[in-house]
């Protein structure tokens, strides 16, 4: 098993920038994929980003030169950078573990941000 917990959801304005984390614990040696998705009120769960355990980063196309994601020194952790944040980014997001089962994948809680003025 895996968990996640993420940290550094907000409120804030547009134009802003967030800094979202994600920490893995647990069995993380089998895990090959951290990434988030994000999932707005009445929404489906939409996928943001991801980054394989090689340094190999995919980012949904629309969120490209604003988002960029990235591990932290250690490999268990994974960040998510928001710059230039809009009022549709307002969200709930979450992190998603991928370990070399096929479709074995872990979610955290989720951390809510809110961009409005």
């Amino acid at each position: 098993q895996v968990q996640l917990v993420e940290s550094g959801g907000g409120s804030v304005q547009p134009g802003d920038s967030l800094r979202l984390t994600c920490v893995a614990s647990g069995s993380i040696s089998s895990v090959y994929l951290m990434g988030w998705y994000r999932q707005a009120p009445g929404g489906q769960r939409d996928f943001v980003a991801q980054i394989s355990r090689d340094g190999y980063v995919q980012i949904d196309d629309s969120l490209k030169g604003r988002f960029t994601i990235s591990r932290g020194n250690a490999q268990n952790t994974v960040n998510l950078q928001m710059t230039a944040l809009r009022p549709e980014d307002t969200a709930m997001y979450f992190c998603r573990a991928d370990d070399v089962v096929p479709g074995h994948n872990f979610w955290g809680q989720g951390t809510q941000v809110t961009v409005s003025s």
